[in-house]
């Protein structure tokens, strides 16, 4: 029998001709687990330290958990390195004497909220001239509203990196509400590999009209439900009624003076960090820009086999509110295998509003999901071995919690 793996590595890298249908297939759209295993079999992906090789376990469906390295360096304000530096050079301008004040995590340490950290990370890349990386926080991170951004050497950008690049990989993190201990090792972000991230990878009109009416992607059930008229984008809203009996449970709200959070524990009591959102006669919520809070869709949501989908930055045409920090769904969440349908999963929304308070309203539009192909069907997908934390979740908070 024909390894997968080794099959599509093949198909990507041949230049011999072959069946078009099948080269295309392959040769653009989101990189599966298997393709990126041998990415790490080949050294393109790999680890800065001998002793700390990258996991099998860090190869998700359609993305690579990311892990922090030993020290972070506390930095006054967010920066990028910009075109021919190095993210230490530009650092050493702002803060001449950096080792000075760099904190240990190998035995654990805390990162303060408030603070802003730059954390060089253990994997680093040697991509080829037709692979492109994105990043994105892990739904755990950002369910603790703990802001991260990955930043490459010589980068203009945030949660990018460019064709070909070849270097280290550095973590940019906001603790915003929980101070929260870390330890080398920790998977805060993960990363997407794309060949081509640009039209060849949208969902055609023909193919998006099909997903919606099999309902492979969205619950149709409820009446008034809004869809995006643009291909691969699906609009989705929030839930403000819950179960729809008064006093039902509809969101949490971030105490301000929490504990800090240990992200290796586990059953923390959500009272301790959180107040309860109840439903009223008037569905409505105002959001206060100096907290935090965790919301639900209305709609249930899925990710079929061939695709990956990401939640996109809130717009302001839609109200002065950010709606999420951890964007990444992975091939089979909230997909029934058995129906080829979606099920009952919901997106969580992390919510902040900007500047002023702002109004939301139950069955109010507060972001989009974009589609996009995978360049073959991952081998694994979400929630298929069981171990996945937020498949066929309704309300949930970060797994550090009991559930509630």
């Amino acid at each position: 029998m024909i390894n997968n793996a080794a099959m599509l590595s093949r198909a990507l890298s041949d230049d011999q001709p072959a069946d078009v249908s099948a080269r295309a297939r392959l040769s653009t759209g989101i990189l599966p687990c298997q393709a990126i295993q041998e990415m790490v079999e080949s050294g393109e992906i790999a680890s800065t330290e001998i002793l700390t090789p990258v996991l099998p376990d860090q190869i998700q469906p359609a993305s690579l958990d990311l892990r922090l390295g030993a020290y972070a360096y506390p930095v006054d304000a967010s920066f990028l390195p910009g075109a021919g530096m190095g993210v230490f050079e530009k650092m050493a301008l702002i803060d001449p004497r950096p080792d000075d004040f760099k904190i240990d995590l190998r035995n654990g340490a805390v990162l303060e909220k408030g603070r802003i950290y730059l954390i060089p990370l253990l994997e680093e890349v040697k991509l080829k001239s037709d692979i492109a990386g994105f990043a994105n926080p892990k739904s755990s991170t950002g369910r603790l509203d703990i802001l991260t951004r990955l930043i490459t050497d010589r980068g203009t950008v945030f949660d990018q990196i460019e064709k070909a690049y070849e270097g280290k990989l550095y973590l940019e993190v906001a603790p915003r509400t929980f101070s929260v201990v870390v330890r080398m090792g920790d998977r805060l972000n993960q990363l997407r590999f794309s060949r081509s991230r640009a039209s060849p990878l949208q969902v055609s009109a023909e193919e998006w009209k099909r997903l919606l009416d099999e309902e492979q992607i969205v619950s149709l059930g409820e009446e008034g439900r809004q869809l995006s008229e643009e291909k691969g984008m699906l609009r989705f809203s929030v839930d403000l009624k819950g179960s729809g009996a008064e006093g039902a449970l509809i969101g949490y709200r971030a105490k301000r003076h929490a504990p800090r959070i240990d992200l290796a524990k586990r059953d923390y009591d959500p009272r301790d960090f959180w107040e309860p959102l109840h439903c009223h006669k008037n569905p409505s919520l105002i959001l206060d820009p100096n907290e935090f809070y965790i919301l639900m869709t209305r709609e249930a949501v899925a990710v079929p086999p061939d695709y990956a989908a990401e939640m996109v930055p809130y717009d302001t045409r839609a109200g002065e509110f950010r709606v999420h920090y951890a964007g990444f769904f992975d091939p089979g969440f909230g997909w029934n295998a058995a129906t080829g349908k979606a099920g009952s999963s919901r997106a969580v929304l992390e919510v902040r509003s900007h500047e002023v308070p702002f109004l939301l309203e139950h069955g109010q539009t507060v972001g989009w999901l974009r589609y996009e192909r995978m360049a073959a069907r991952p081998e694994k997908l979400y929630g298929q071995d069981g171990g996945a934390h937020y498949q066929n979740q309704g309300l949930k908070l970060a797994k550090q919690f009991k559930a509630t």
